[in-house]
């Protein structure tokens, strides 16, 4: 007995599907060559420059303000200095107002020609972090470390 005859529609349903993949493909590449062809080009607004992105930072200095929070981030694939600005409602969260040197965290919200404008933050361990922060928030507790525990006696 051949596979076809043992599963009927096995073969079938897997054809269809991919047939409606390849229609639905090339509805996509009709559509773009029809855009094209009319001089139509579909260019990004400026809202969209500013879209969300999910950024990871460790604080680089105390916070004396914490409407500008000095910290080391890793946004589009390079560490920077950068100023973590958060909206209404971050800087009313108890983790932002508890915000410490060597904090991990992960953000989200968009970048600004001041700094990064944090719409959520979610605090990390630093082994979460990726590894290009890893080394920095390492370097930062062992600092730490050694600046307080001597006061603690």
């Amino acid at each position: 007995m051949t596979h076809e005859n043992q599963y009927p529609n096995a073969d079938s349903s897997a054809t269809a599907q991919r047939r409606r993949t390849l229609l639905s493909r090339d509805r996509l590449s009709g559509l773009r060559w029809l855009l094209l062809s009319c001089g139509i080009f579909v260019l990004p607004t400026p809202g969209a420059a500013e879209s969300e992105s999910a950024v990871f930072a460790v604080v680089s200095e105390t916070p004396k303000d914490k409407t500008r929070v000095a910290a080391k981030a890793l946004i589009d694939g390079a560490v920077s200095d950068t100023k973590l600005l958060p909206n209404e409602s971050v800087l009313g969260n108890p983790i932002w107002r508890s915000l410490e040197i060597c904090h991990a965290m992960k953000l989200e919200g968009s970048k600004t020609a001041e700094g990064f404008r944090v719409n959520s933050v979610r605090i990390l361990d630093a082994s979460m972090l990726p590894m290009t922060l890893q080394g920095f928030a390492g370097d930062c507790l062992i600092k730490k470390a050694v600046d307080v525990a001597p006061l603690v006696d």
